[in-house]
């Protein structure tokens, strides 16, 4: 499965993107604002094979044409927050080269056009540590609203943080697509 952007190609991982999957996950410069980060890329090399053929999660890696050559650059995922509900959580990293170039907004927009479009989501989410500027800057943009903030949530840095809580609904997401349409 491929969706593509403008400037960013979200590819559902395969076991080729595996040593990618297991460099990105594992590099503590990538996740400067999670609690844990799991350091032995056979655990992420094991958790990803199972995960690979779920219909419950998607995994895909980032890519984009730099200096000519199509290359990988991050990860976006998205899966089942309530099934019942019909809510997806979304997740996205840059690797540090790439960002500052609007891929990580590109990439978190694609997964929420992909919820609502071919998940058929009525609501999809998404969390990060209040200190995250970046998320918060994305999610925000994309027309995400805070619904809350979970007061000392995370364990980072040996102390107590808060953990805001993002969503855009379904009819929310069709007025901005709306709009950008008779915009272009």
């Amino acid at each position: 499965m491929k969706i593509d952007g403008k400037n960013v190609i979200l590819s559902r991982f395969t076991p080729d993107d595996l040593d990618f999957i297991c460099e990105l996950e594992c590099n503590k410069d990538i996740w400067l604002f999670e609690e844990f980060i799991e350091s032995d890329m056979k655990v992420v090399r094991e958790t990803y094979l199972k995960k690979m053929t779920s219909q419950h999660s998607f995994d895909f890696v980032v890519k984009s044409t730099i200096d000519g050559d199509v290359k990988p650059i991050g990860l976006a995922q998205i899966w089942r927050y309530v099934e019942h509900r019909k809510s997806w959580e979304i997740g996205f990293a840059i690797h540090p080269t790439y960002q500052r170039n609007g891929f990580g907004y590109e990439a978190t927009r694609l997964l929420i056009e992909f919820a609502f479009e071919s998940l058929q989501a009525h609501k999809v989410v998404g969390m990060c540590n209040c200190n995250n500027l970046k998320s918060i800057r994305v999610m925000e943009s994309l027309g995400m609203r805070r619904e809350g903030t979970f007061q000392e949530e995370l364990f980072w840095n040996n102390q107590w943080h808060d953990q805001h809580f993002y969503s855009i609904l379904e009819k929310e997401y069709l007025n901005i697509s709306t709009k950008q349409n008779h915009l272009a």
